[in-house]
């Protein structure tokens, strides 16, 4: 592939992306570089808002798409902020306004676990039959604050008990690495080289 279309307009995922993209020369675009608007996303599970994302970017660009559709799951709340976690706290959306939603959901709770989960899919035309899908977890616990200045979305409150810090204190390299989204693109990589 020589172009690709991004179905993001979210700045955190995008520099993300660019950086785990680099390796294969591929020239990335966003959907808002083309003009694209975000896709509906009403469906309830990750794997078909993701599939929803691209193929819609792909259809409107008529390049391949990749999207992703993430968010985290906390235990305690039965699996919630889950899909709807960038707009947890309504609209416009919100980082802030959504870490201070958890914060005050998770008050009362002594189970403090949580994952964020991540689906990638990438589809070479609006009618590919067999878009690759990769998926990645990422576990970890609510922190009672938040703590640090990287990342985006709930990186500040995300903690993580093997490392002693928040995913908002690590650097674009760590987190790479180890997160949903580094592991979901780990094994979308995989795929394409299969």
């Amino acid at each position: 592939m020589k172009k690709l279309v991004i179905a993001s307009n979210n700045p955190g995922k995008l520099a993300e992306f660019q950086r785990l993209l680099a390796p294969l020369g591929t020239e990335v675009m966003t959907q808002a570089e083309l003009g694209i608007s975000e896709a509906e996303e009403p469906h309830l599970t990750f794997v078909e808002n993701a599939l929803a994302k691209a193929r819609h970017a792909s259809r409107e660009s008529g390049l391949p798409a990749l999207a992703d559709d993430s968010g985290i799951c906390v235990t305690a709340l039965n699996g919630a902020p889950g899909v709807i976690s960038a707009r947890y706290s309504g609209f416009p959306k919100s980082d802030e306004r959504n870490n201070r939603a958890l914060l005050e959901a998770m008050k009362s709770a002594t189970d403090r676990r949580a994952h964020y989960t991540c689906v990638l899919v990438l589809m070479h035309s609006a009618g590919d039959p067999q878009p690759l899908i990769a998926e990645g977890e990422w576990h970890g616990e609510i922190a009672s604050v938040p703590c640090g200045n990287g990342g985006f979305g709930y990186d500040p409150l995300f903690w993580l008990p093997d490392l002693g810090k928040t995913a908002a204190e690590l650097s674009h390299d760590e987190k790479q690495d180890i997160s949903h989204r580094g592991k979901a693109m780990q094994a979308l990589l995989a795929r394409l080289k299969a």
